[in-house]
């Protein structure tokens, strides 16, 4: 796997690329000359351009480098620190996607520490396509896992990919293609989309080179129209003195932050409201130069500032609100912090269970409780608009469809958040196209199909395809009921009956209260693991959680038991949790549970003749409590007796 550390300038591409475990380059570029000439390891090789293309196949090498290499074509050009390993695919969304400077604060060590050159990346920018597939990346180059680099890496990339050079000494290439909010369909090509008549004529509609330009401008307009008015009609904008520079006044009333706002009875949806909360520095504090104001999660964008000084600004509602406070903002006595809230998804506030406070380097001066707030403009929500990239197909023909070429070792996937609902079109679709399954049984044949379709065009047979189950999160409800997130993860599962396929387990990683977790750590070692197993020949590895095997009953009692439970099945706690059972009415009740060897026995004085049980069975599993002796969890499951 050749990984040059910058973009080759002879072709309109970044060639070559990592090339996977047959060791093979491959030359995408563009010339005028007919004749091009790559010089590698004492030998030349070439080959005459077709159409303007051309490639060259190169020995089997070994692992390790550094190489150089020479091409010559219409000029010449020399890369060097070329080494050769594996190439691993990560796609998905916004989970995978998750840079490490997002999850800094809780690997504080590993972006000033971490000095693993072998280890590379090569990040697609965000780009889309509604016509043909493109041939090449326009932009891009590999960068190296150093200091310098790090901060944009995949954070659940790295991990996976740190383990598996630590373990192997091999190097590792990571194609990050990851788009947030993602759903399957868009990373499917036309073929496997004929089998989902609705994708399919959502994305023909956008081949009309004018229906998509209208589509933008009148997106645009509405957008523009939307921000400008909240712009002019914002009360506290007005003036010569905005609200983030004054003093709020008896015309300001109370909130508690956290919180939703509907929840505290405030008569706001969307627009501009603004918030301001005051506290008290000695001086000492205040000339403290390592301040950092920590804002939870706002929803949806805010601008933020102390004493009138702007401190920073988020779009929207997801990444986390910590900001860098410069050296002379802050004063002995009293200050001010005001937010500038943009409210247009209709569910403003202040996430609970995040940090709301003012960091003094490792003193913190709590900024939860009582602020005060004052509305700016109030207005309808914004206008829909279509996300381009999201459409059927689009990520497949701009992301995937350049790397065909390569030889991988392999994907690593985390999508499925945004399958949990399907999207309603804004388009025209004929109505006996809308599916009238689930969105669960949807992905349980779209995703295998996902699959398929990529193994196909990759053409390197039944390649290992490792992926993510959703973690857990919302709220935990007290008792069990019906769950989109769990269905949307059984679904997941059907994807194990395909060959070279793993899947990590994640309902103990996630957060209640944000969609994006921090623990990417565990996701990366557990992905490393599946590859261990799948990719890497460790046949005996215990590589996930314990799986359901069977359930049968006995009496009043269901005795399940388990594959994958290594050493024996274990439990964090006094008893088992979060396991339902239910009649054949499907009524499902909490029952009594304990661990014999390694089988369940579970049962419930409310249900005499059990037909059915759940384990993990919700949004927000919280509590659920079975792992294996290689501490890794079970797997969610609802599965009926069979007779």
């Amino acid at each position: 796997m050749p990984m040059p550390t910058s973009a080759c300038p002879a072709c309109s591409a970044t060639a070559p690329y990592c090339s996977g475990k047959n060791r093979w380059i491959f030359g995408g570029g563009r010339t005028r000359e007919k004749k091009v000439t790559v010089e590698f390891a004492g030998k030349r090789f070439s080959d005459v351009t077709k159409d303007g293309r051309w490639s060259i196949k190169l020995p089997r090498q070994k692992a390790g480098g550094p190489h150089q290499l020479v091409i010559t074509g219409n000029n010449t050009i020399e890369l060097r620190d070329i080494w050769f390993g594996d190439l691993w695919v990560a796609a998905g969304q916004s989970n995978l996607e998750l840079p490490l400077r997002r999850v800094a604060q809780r690997y504080p060590e590993v972006i000033p520490n971490t000095n693993l050159p072998q280890i590379r990346q090569f990040s697609v920018p965000l780009i889309y396509s509604v016509d043909k597939a493109h041939a090449d990346y326009q932009q891009g180059s590999w960068k190296t896992a150093t200091p310098e680099n790090l901060s944009e890496f995949s954070a659940v990339g790295f991990f996976f990919a740190e383990e598996l050079w630590q373990r192997y000494q091999v190097p590792v290439g990571i194609l990050s293609l990851s788009v947030g909010g993602s759903p399957a369909q868009a990373w499917m090509g036309e073929t496997a989309l004929q089998k989902y008549p609705y994708y399919l004529a959502e994305a023909n509609l956008f081949k009309d080179a004018d229906y998509l330009q209208n589509t933008i401008k009148k997106d645009k307009a509405a957008s523009d129209a939307w921000y400008n008015a909240a712009q002019q009609q914002d009360q506290g904008m007005q003036g010569n003195k905005p609200w983030f520079a004054q003093q709020a006044d008896t015309g300001w009333k109370t909130i508690n932050i956290p919180g939703r706002f509907l929840q505290q009875n405030i008569e706001f949806t969307n627009g501009v409201i603004w918030l301001q909360k005051e506290f008290e520095l000695s001086a000492e504090q205040a000339d403290n130069a390592n301040t950092t104001l920590w804002l939870g999660v706002l929803v949806d964008g805010d601008d933020t500032y102390i004493n009138g000084v702007k401190v920073g600004s988020v779009g929207y509602q997801y990444p986390p609100r910590i900001y860098p406070v410069q050296p002379g903002i802050l004063k002995a006595g009293k200050n001010t912090v005001a937010v500038r809230l943009t409210s247009y998804t209709g569910n403003p506030g202040a996430v609970e269970d995040k940090i709301y406070a003012l960091d003094l380097g490792g003193q913190k001066i709590d900024l939860s409780g009582e602020w005060r707030y004052k509305i700016g403009m109030q207005s309808g929500p914004m206008p829909a608009t279509t996300t381009l990239h999201y459409l059927p197909g689009s990520l497949f023909k701009a992301k995937l469809a350049p790397a065909f070429d390569f030889n991988i070792k392999g994907v690593i996937w985390y999508q499925g958040e945004s399958n949990v609902q399907r999207s309603k079109s804004l388009h025209k679709i004929p109505a006996n196209l809308i599916p009238t399954t689930s969105s669960a049984e949807e992905y349980a044949t779209l995703f295998p199909d996902l699959i398929r379709d990529w193994r196909k065009h990759f053409n390197q047979g039944d390649f290992p395809f490792l992926f993510v189950q959703l973690p857990n999160f919302l709220r935990a409800q007290p008792e069990p009921g019906e769950s989109e997130w769990a269905e949307l993860r059984q679904a997941q599962a059907q994807a194990l009956k395909l060959k070279n396929t793993g899947m990590v387990v994640a309902i103990d990683t996630g957060e209640w209260n944000d969609i994006h977790p921090l623990n990417k750590k565990d996701i990366g070692h557990r992905l490393a693991l599946q590859a261990r197993k799948i990719a890497y020949g460790e046949k005996s590895l215990v590589a996930s959680g314990p799986t359901f095997k069977s359930v049968k009953r006995k009496g009043n009692q269901l005795i399940i038991q388990f594959n994958n439970v290594g050493k024996g099945l274990q439990m964090r706690g006094t008893s088992p949790q979060h396991i339902a059972i239910a009649g054949a009415d499907k009524k499902f009740v909490w029952a009594e549970a304990k661990v014999e060897g390694n089988k369940l026995v579970a049962w419930s004085e409310n249900v005499k003749n059990p037909v059915w049980v759940r384990y993990a069975w919700a949004d927000n599993p919280e509590g659920a409590n079975l792992y294996n002796s290689e501490g890794l969890p079970a797997r969610p499951f609802e599965e009926k007796v069979r007779h």
